[in-house]
């Protein structure tokens, strides 16, 4: 008797049988909705009664969104050879555009540049960059940097170049300068980098060094007497784009710009997009609650709730035409008719 218990207590212990519990065994309460045509009709309508004004909303306020979009890269080449005329310190790259603004545009205006065809989430030069590098002054791996910032890590005679890597060299280097009626419109150019960061990924204490001194010059130069952290043009350009088409912000026109009224633009067309077939755009846009002009997020929720609204319908008509006792047993396959056997 003794040995017969030893054995059992022996199994136990060795079996991988999980204690009892109501959780193992799936025994815990569970909501179970019973899906009625009323359940699914209220269902469906009232996803199509909240989601059709909320896109007629987001529609109509995108529509009061004014945006004016100037592609500039074409007009703004004066030579046959476009790479040699944008690669030619030399040669005066001033560009006069000017756009008449058809509609009110209430302040503040925001100023983007667009490019297209630009693939900054290509994986060589997304890794391009030393975050570390970018964060503290006290960060001095000369390996760890070379490593993560290669070709642009070291300048011509050697020293580390900060901040390195292909993102920050190829900085953005377009100006604009702009005029409403031949009266000169200031842009201002703060707080149009993420707080974040501003805040928490470039330093307050960390200062350009040795930039745009490798083997090649790419694009704008930095102010070697401000902090990254206070250096926004780079902070925007560094958070690199998902898409080839892309538009980051310049700055901000605060002022207001009447119907009718002539913006004149004076371009310093100094980014070299011409050697990889990239285009280049001057945007101007209001923003609205939903921010900039974008007429998707309307069109979805619209056409979601109308689905949803024509779905409630056909089962309201269903349901009137060819209605159906709920739980009626007579339903069941084993309680149909089948010609084909008998019983």
């Amino acid at each position: 008797m003794s040995v017969s218990g030893s054995e059992s207590e022996a199994s136990r212990r060795s079996s991988q049988k999980p204690k009892y519990s109501k959780f193992t065994q799936q025994e815990l309460p569970a909501c179970k909705p019973l899906l009625t045509p009323g359940i699914v009709i209220g269902a469906f309508s009232l996803i199509g009664i909240v989601f059709v004004p909320i896109g007629l909303a987001s529609l109509s306020a995108s529509q009061e969104i004014v945006e004016l979009v100037d592609r500039y890269d074409e007009e703004c080449v004066t030579a046959s050879d476009k790479i040699g005329f944008i690669q030619d310190s030399k040669v005066n790259k001033a560009c006069t555009r000017k756009i008449t603004v058809p509609k009110p545009m209430k302040g503040p205006i925001h100023v983007y540049y667009q490019l297209e065809n630009y693939y900054q989430n290509h994986r060589r030069y997304v890794k391009s960059r030393s975050d570390q590098q970018l964060r503290s002054k006290d960060y001095k791996d000369p390996v760890a940097v070379i490593k993560s910032c290669d070709p642009e890590a070291t300048s011509v005679d050697g020293a580390l170049i900060v901040p390195c890597g292909l993102i920050a060299w190829s900085l953005f280097n377009d100006t604009y300068a702009f005029s409403v009626n031949k009266k000169e419109v200031p842009i201002n150019k703060k707080n149009i980098a993420w707080a974040s960061d501003k805040n928490s990924k470039f330093g307050s204490d960390v200062f350009p060094r040795n930039f745009q001194k490798g083997g090649l010059i790419g694009g704008a130069n930095l102010n070697e007497k401000l902090p990254l952290s206070e250096q926004e043009d780079l902070i925007v350009w560094m958070r690199t784009a998902a898409l080839p088409t892309f538009r980051k912000l310049y700055g901000r026109i605060e002022s207001d710009i009447m119907a009718s009224d002539e913006i004149t633009v004076v371009i310093q067309n100094n980014y070299n997009t011409y050697s990889f077939g990239g285009t280049k755009a001057l945007v101007l846009s209001t923003a609205s609650w939903i921010g900039g002009k974008n007429n998707f997020i309307g069109i979805a929720y619209v056409a979601v709730g109308g689905i949803c609204l024509f779905l409630a319908m056909g089962f309201v008509v269903l349901y009137v035409i060819k209605p159906r006792t709920l739980g009626d047993p007579s339903y069941l396959s084993w309680n149909k008719e089948d010609s084909g056997y008998s019983h």
